[in-house]
């Protein structure tokens, strides 16, 4: 059962479920709706079945009823698979296909102008490049998780420059200390105070938290080595030959951290 599927829209078990899901996630990827080899419903198959976990449509070049048509074909197989699927930017998008998440940029709605539209129980999650926006996010209480790259210079963002594996570093540094100081103010409250009994995913005091940006097989290693705890990919499935098997081999490789 997709996530999504849970509860009725607006229940408590959904956004809940979805978060649970969510800190169990590590492998993230971003596709087109590959209109030019027509095969999206088999490479969503096949990602989903390699272990991917969440898989987001960004597709720039289509227009908005082909990009619902898309999106409603990743939702089906996302359900399929009992997966997260999210849509880039658009949140009226988002609302109409039921998605899991929508995921924003810097330059996109606030959290409070999408939350007025998704609702509360849609899971927000947000682009940044430097760790003063990465802080931000990890303090906005309308977020669910945060992304920041991209790592390595990309075509997929080409006039954003790389932050580098130092960016990377410094981010995980910044939630090791949140969640010491978090684990600390814990002593002083009661668990029933710190921890809604029906959200696991509250027990981590910090939200999931997602680098980009140019990774794939042989860099996957060095960007997990630098403190990132899960990766979001796009070339490294969308150009493989076997995307199943790619899969496969990433959530392996971020999994041994």
């Amino acid at each position: 059962m997709n996530a999504t599927a849970a509860g009725s829209p607006g229940s408590p078990s959904t956004r809940a479920s979805r978060r649970t899901q969510l800190a169990a996630a590590h492998l993230y990827l971003c596709t087109d709706s590959r209109t030019e080899r027509g095969d999206l419903r088999e490479f969503l198959h096949a990602c989903f079945e390699g272990g991917t976990d969440i898989i987001q449509l960004r597709d720039k070049k289509i227009d908005t009823r082909d990009e619902i048509a898309a999106v409603e074909v990743l939702a089906e197989v996302a359900a399929e698979h009992g997966k997260l699927f999210a849509v880039n930017d658009r949140a009226d998008i988002a609302a109409i296909t039921g998605a899991d998440i929508l995921h924003l940029g810097q330059e996109d709605l606030t959290t409070e102008q999408a939350r007025r539209i998704v609702g509360p129980e849609v899971l927000i999650g947000r682009s940044n490049r430097n760790l003063d926006m990465f802080a931000a996010s990890l303090a906005d209480d309308g977020i669910d998780y945060a992304v920041i790259g991209p790592v390595w210079a990309t075509p997929t963002k080409p006039n954003r420059e790389a932050i580098g594996l130092e960016t990377v570093r410094g981010a995980s540094s910044l939630v090791c200390q949140l969640r010491a100081q978090r684990s600390a103010e814990s002593h002083q409250q009661t668990v029933s105070d710190i921890v809604h009994p029906h959200d696991t995913a509250a027990c981590d005091p910090v939200k999931p938290w997602w680098a980009i940006g140019g990774i794939d097989s042989e860099r996957v290693a060095e960007v997990t080595e630098a403190g990132a705890e899960r990766i979001v990919v796009v070339r490294a499935l969308t150009q493989a030959a076997d995307p199943k098997a790619a899969a496969a081999a990433l959530k392996a490789a971020i999994s041994e951290q």
